[in-house]
Parts: C-alpha cells; structure tokens; sequence
C-alpha cells in the first residue's frame, strides 16, 4: 500500500535516528530512575521478573500497533483505528482519553521540573521553573516538528547513556571487584537476604501495577507515522527493538544494580541509581542523577504537547472537537491544537499551587485510565483488522502480530489483572474512582457532540 495521502498535510520531517532514539529512550523516564527504589523495597529481587513479564506484554501491544500501522500508517491512528474496527464512540472515547492522558502527565511533569531545578537553585520558587518550561517545549513544538524530534534526541541520548554507563560500570565492578563495592558486589545478591522473592509471590505481582506504568508512552511512536520520513521500514525496526531496549535498559538495569548492593538496601523515596553509585564510589551521583530525571520529565512534557496537538487535530478532523482545530500552520504543524492544549497544560502550575496534594494526585490518575484504555483498545483494533484481513475483506500488514489472535487474548488478559491488581493499593485504588467520573464525562460529550453535528447537517 502507498503512503500517498496517509500524512494528513504534515511534513515529514522526523529522521530515522530521531524515531530510533524515541524507540529507545521513550518509555525511560522516572519510572526507573527514582520510582524503582520504592517497588525493589516491597518486592525484592522478584521486581527483575515483573519487569520482564510487563515488557514482554508492551511488547506484544506494540506489535499489534505495528501491525496496523503497516495496513495503514497515519498520525491520528488510535482515533482512526478504533473507529473503524470498533466504532465512531470508541474513536471519540479513545481519542480525548488519550488527550487527557498527556495533558494531566505534562502538568505533573512541569511541575516535577520544578522541584528538581530547585535541588541547584532553592531561591527560584517551582511555579516559576514550570513556566519557562512549558513555554521553552511549547515554542520548540511550535517551530517544527524537526526541532520536536532533535530535542527529543537529545533527551532520550542523555538517559540511554546514564543507563549504559551505570551498566557497564556495574558490571566491572561486579566481575573484577574493583572500587569501594568491589569486595562485596555479586550477582549472589539477587538470592540473599530472604531469597529472589523475600516477602512473597503476592507483592511482586502487585508491583505489576506501577511496574505497567513505567512503560507510559511507548505507544507514543504511533503517532509519528505521519510524520515519519519512511515509516513503513523505520517504524518496524523501532518496535521490534522495544523487547531489546526492555532487556537492556530495564532488566539489565536492575540485575547490575541489585547485584552491587543488597535489595535491603534500597528505599522509596531514594534513587536506586544514587545508592549504587554511592557505593561504588561516585559521590556526586545524586547531582547526575537529578539532571536525568530532569531531562526525564522535560521528554515527557515535549512528548505531552506533540502528542496532544495531534490527538486534538485528528479529533476535529473527526468532527470530535471544534473545526478550528483541524488547521496546520505555514510549518506544517497543528499551531492551533498545539497551543490550546499547552494553555490547558498551564492549568497545572495554578492547581499544583491552589490545592492539596492529593487533589493533584486525583487529576493525574487520569493518565492510568487512559494509558489502559489505549493499550486495550490497540489490541482489540488488531484482532477486529486480522479477522477482517484473514477473511480477505482487508489488505493484509506486512508485519503480523506473532501468535495472533492468542496473543493478543493474553495481552487483553494481562491489562485486565492490571486493572484488578489497582484496587489493591491505597494510591493507586484512585484510578478506580476517577475512571467511571472520565466515562460519564466522555459519555456526555459524544451525546452532545452527535446532537450538535445533527443541528449542523442540512434538513
């Protein structure tokens, strides 16, 4: 099949070497850096496989996208997808799901720039940090999608090579037992103090919950088809490397750095990175580490406002959201979506000021309701589009979903226990009470949204 007519008037702008470093770097982000210190404390060792077992499920969501994105690749594709082979609700629901989804993470994101920034500079208040933030990425999504992708580059280069250089660092310690660790760092670690699971099968698999969530935004590099200067050889390289980067960046990861101190070792709240550099002798690591998870959140808010100009475009496009929407500007980006999702963005500096912590926490538990529903919906549109495809209604994908259609069951399966496994803990028990309020309120909108394109048709 042809791209012609698949770009939606965008430029293709992106460089493989961009996308590929999308690919890799996108789902690194503070997830890994500081949010596994608290998950290595409750579950031990035993954390290695929940990882691996949720990124050989990412993996199999990725591949059904990669398998619908080759039938037909275009920037708006979940909107696109779910509506053909689920239907035009599930297109609606899927598209502003997935829109407050980014916008809710880039809130929380400027605002985490904020408390990191002031670990050098405590005098400069957070709100202020957010703004120069927001208005920075804002601009730069706003050039072109070029200068999206080079910082994007640039981002994921800088968590890439902190995770290899921590790797490749561990693991000479580890071998050659040099450095202040040297003498006690072994791969022995990962079965001592209580064993590979020290406090039972039960809370490895409750990690599943945050473990899924470390992976947000893989599903980003969809949208880049319309953008992409050869997607149908570019973007199959990229999610086939996305079992790889898992191995490498998070498993890998993980092994070195249970493996050059014990897992009691490590605490919520606390880097797990800063406490094996500590020990291996890199002092100054908690400042490195910080400008990670600095350049972490600044990739996950430059993601937010591309990935939302998109949605918010392809949804006007689709008569799902206001028709002045549906423009690009001289630059062939979408000026108009870009900006009206950025000053929504700007929402979060005012709400992270104005109210309690966790009324925030309330807001931004959106982004677990719509990272589920997105990944479920991507599986649900490939076993409609291979059914349909099998029976030769469809062209076939020239890159099939292995194992179809049991894969894609298990992958449906897995979401599922995810969803079940969030009643279980006390912060993430709130995505279960924002999720009916998101459904009613995207419930109302499709109804209204239909009776206004009915009042808009000719009698």
């Amino acid at each position: 099949m042809s791209d012609q007519g698949t770009d939606e008037g965008y430029a293709r702008g992106l460089k493989n070497r961009q996308i590929g470093m999308m690919a890799i770097g996108g789902a690194i982000g503070t997830g890994l850096f500081l949010g596994a210190g608290a998950a290595i404390e409750t579950s031990g060792p035993a954390l290695i496989v929940s990882y691996a077992v949720a990124g050989a499920v990412i993996f199999l969501i990725m591949r059904a996208l990669g398998e619908l994105l080759m039938y037909r690749p275009v920037s708006r594709s979940f909107v696109d997808y779910a509506e053909e082979f689920v239907g035009r609700f599930a297109g609606f629901a899927t598209g502003w799901v997935y829109w407050l989804m980014w916008v809710v993470t880039a809130m929380a994101e400027i605002t985490a720039a904020g408390i990191y920034v002031q670990y050098w500079f405590p005098a400069i208040p957070q709100w202020v940090t957010a703004a120069v933030v927001l208005g920075l990425l804002f601009l730069a999504n706003l050039i072109s999608v070029k200068v999206f992708g080079e910082f994007e580059f640039w981002f994921s280069m800088i968590k890439v090579v902190t995770i290899v250089g921590a790797i490749v660092l561990g693991v000479v310690v580890i071998v050659f037992g040099i450095g202040p660790a040297g003498d006690n760092a072994s791969f022995a670690h990962l079965f001592g103090d209580g064993g590979f699971l020290p406090h039972g099968a039960g809370n490895a698999l409750l990690a599943l919950q945050s473990v899924m969530f470390a992976y947000l935004g893989v599903e980003l590099i969809g949208l880049t088809a319309g953008e992409a200067q050869n997607p149908r050889v570019v973007l199959p390289k990229a999610i086939n490397s996305v079992m790889i980067r898992i191995g490498v960046f998070y498993v890998g990861a993980l092994v070195v750095l249970l493996s050059l101190v014990s897992w009691t070792q490590f605490h919520g709240g606390e880097s797990p990175f800063v406490r094996a550099f500590d020990a291996v002798g890199i002092h100054g690591a908690a400042g490195i580490i910080q400008f990670v998870v600095l350049t972490a959140a600044l990739s996950s808010c430059n993601s937010g406002i591309y990935s939302t100009g998109r949605m918010l475009r392809t949804l006007a496009i689709h008569r799902a959201a206001p028709k002045r929407f549906s423009g690009l500007s001289k630059r062939q980006v979408p000026a108009a979506s870009i900006t009206a999702s950025a000053v929504v963005m700007a929402f979060g500096i005012l709400i992270n000021g104005v109210v309690p912590e966790k009324a925030f926490t309330y807001i931004t538990s959106v982004a677990t309701v719509g990272v589920l529903w997105t990944w479920g919906i991507i599986v649900v549109c490939q076993l409609v589009y291979r059914r349909r495809s099998d029976r030769g209604e469809l062209p076939g994908s020239q890159f099939r979903m292995p194992g179809a259609p049991w894969t894609g069951y298990f992958a449906l399966a897995f979401l599922a226990l995810v969803v079940v496994l969030l009643g279980f803990g006390e912060d993430t028990r709130i995505a279960l009470y924002v999720t009916p309020v998101v459904a009613v309120v995207i419930g109302v909108g499709y109804l209204l949204n239909n009776r206004s394109q009915r009042v808009k048709q000719p009698v």
